[in-house]
């Protein structure tokens, strides 16, 4: 794949970087563009290694040496066939995916690995650009209607998916648009919203019908009334309980979890308004290191914070991948994005013990595990970005042992069916409901195969949509 000697004459160039200075004075994607000769010379380093690695680390499966080789060869379009039929939104996954692809690259071994993210971006913005296929399209329809309850990554695949072969297909959100947490979730400097709204009016064309202000399980909306008048629903809940940090003074004013604080922020943005919760002048503390947490140091960056500091309770990653992290598992190593490069203190094995103040916040008392020493810290916001602890399932009445793992998530059997729920129609579930909090290659995986099981369904006979992965399950 590639020029074969490719990856022994160019080295790894990703994108360059908008200037610090430049670009904190907006909200626009970090990322300058790269030349088409640019971008095929990366292409061209993709090895001809006989397994494809790569393509076993991508959950999705996407065939990353046969893309790499068109943009090689400038074949835009063949590239963009191949990408599009595994992966419904490769503009998503080409600016917010951790790219497990490249961690499982045979060149990895020895040197940098492809820049296969990047690649992907580039080929889905050719083929926005140039008017090639970026959907599935079905001429006739097979009067099934299908309920997506959640409009993330994963209930966007799974009706891109259902849709695409022609059954009906409603997207209900809860909030005021749709999207998920890539609407109100990540920052616009990671995924400008236009983008997000382009792929939209492309589902709404291939007949995917969307429902905003649409609570499902309140009086209006109850999960009951959706299997009654749908012939399959797919519950794409996403993980949005957040973990919080229960120590003395976490109920002060200024503590808030990452999404309330994220959620805002992206709201103010899209109004052109001041957020209700802005780092302005103010001393910011970042409770995790992951990439939550990057997405709020870059927004308080923008927002103009006095000083900023991210605190992780874990040691310090390794900078080369660790021995018990052998090649092609995606290891945990030091990584820094682009908002750690615009300023910011970054502080790891430290412990929160509790925060200080009267009625807001003041002071964050933390413990540096290293040394063993007590240190006070100025402190006026405090975002709590620990992860997530699970769906919101109460208000559907799922909550027991019957709808619940003992991870806190839906429990499916092995075709995506809620098998402890009855009524007229079936339910299914996917994505992080399901997982637990994860990527969003694993998100848009879960949706295509939650598809092909609804599919399945409807039709009587196994479905033509592909089904990259099977449910999670604690036996793995």
């Amino acid at each position: 794949m590639g020029k074969t000697t490719g990856f022994l004459e160019y080295p790894r160039q990703g994108p360059r970087h908008r200037p610090v200075p430049v670009r904190l004075r907006d909200w626009r994607e970090v990322y300058e563009t790269q030349s088409d000769d640019e971008v095929a010379v990366q292409g061209a380093r993709c090895m001809d290694c006989g397994i494809p690695f790569c393509m076993q680390g991508c959950p999705l499966g996407n065939r990353i040496p046969t893309f790499n080789d068109h943009v090689y060869r400038s074949h835009w379009d063949q590239a963009a066939e191949q990408l599009f039929d595994t992966n419904n939104f490769p503009e998503f996954t080409g600016r917010l995916c951790p790219a497990p692809c490249e961690s499982a690259c045979v060149l990895g071994i020895s040197d940098s690995p492809v820049t296969i993210e990047r690649i992907e971006y580039e080929v889905a913005e050719h083929a926005f650009a140039y008017g090639f296929a970026v959907a599935h399209e079905v001429a006739t329809r097979t009067g099934k209607r299908v309920a997506v309850v959640g409009s993330g990554p994963a209930g966007l695949a799974a009706a891109a998916q259902l849709a695409s072969v022609g059954h009906h297909v409603h997207v209900f959100e809860r909030s005021d648009a749709i999207g998920g947490l890539l609407r109100y979730g990540i920052p616009e400097f990671k995924l400008e919203k236009a983008i997000l709204d382009r792929r939209l009016a492309v589902m709404a064309s291939s007949g995917v019908t969307f429902h905003t202000n649409a609570n499902v399980g309140d009086a209006v909306t109850p999960l009951e009334n959706l299997q009654r008048d749908f012939d399959a629903v797919v519950l794409a809940l996403g993980s949005t309980r957040p973990r919080l940090i229960p120590v003395p003074g976490s109920h002060l004013s200024g503590v808030y979890p990452a999404m309330t604080y994220l959620e805002a922020a992206n709201r103010a943005v899209r109004d052109g308004q001041s957020s209700p919760i802005d780092a302005r002048d103010r001393h910011v503390i970042i409770l995790g290191g992951g990439d939550t947490g990057a997405d709020c140091l870059g927004t308080v960056h923008r927002q103009g914070a006095n000083s900023v500091i991210q605190i992780e309770i874990l040691e310090r990653p390794p900078d080369d991948r660790p021995d018990d992290q052998p090649w092609p598992t995606m290891a945990r190593i030091f990584k820094s994005s682009p908002a750690h490069d615009e300023g910011g203190e970054r502080r790891f094995s430290t412990e929160t013990l509790e925060f200080h103040g009267a009625e807001r916040v003041e002071r964050i008392v933390v413990r540096d595990d290293a040394t063993n020493e007590t240190v006070v810290m100025s402190a006026d916001l405090v975002l709590i970005a620990a992860g997530f602890v699970g769906p919101e399932l109460d208000q559907l009445g799922l909550s027991g042992d019957a709808f619940v793992t003992s991870r806190a998530t839906l429990s499916v059997d092995g075709d995506w069916r809620v098998d402890a729920l009855g009524g007229p129609a079936p339910v299914f579930a996917c994505g992080d409901a399901v997982r637990g909090q994860s990527l969003i290659v694993w998100a848009i995986a879960e949706g295509r195969s939650a598809a092909a099981a609804v599919d399945a369904h409807l039709s009587g006979h196994p479905s033509v949509l592909a089904a990259p992965v099977e449910p999670y399950s604690l036996s793995w």
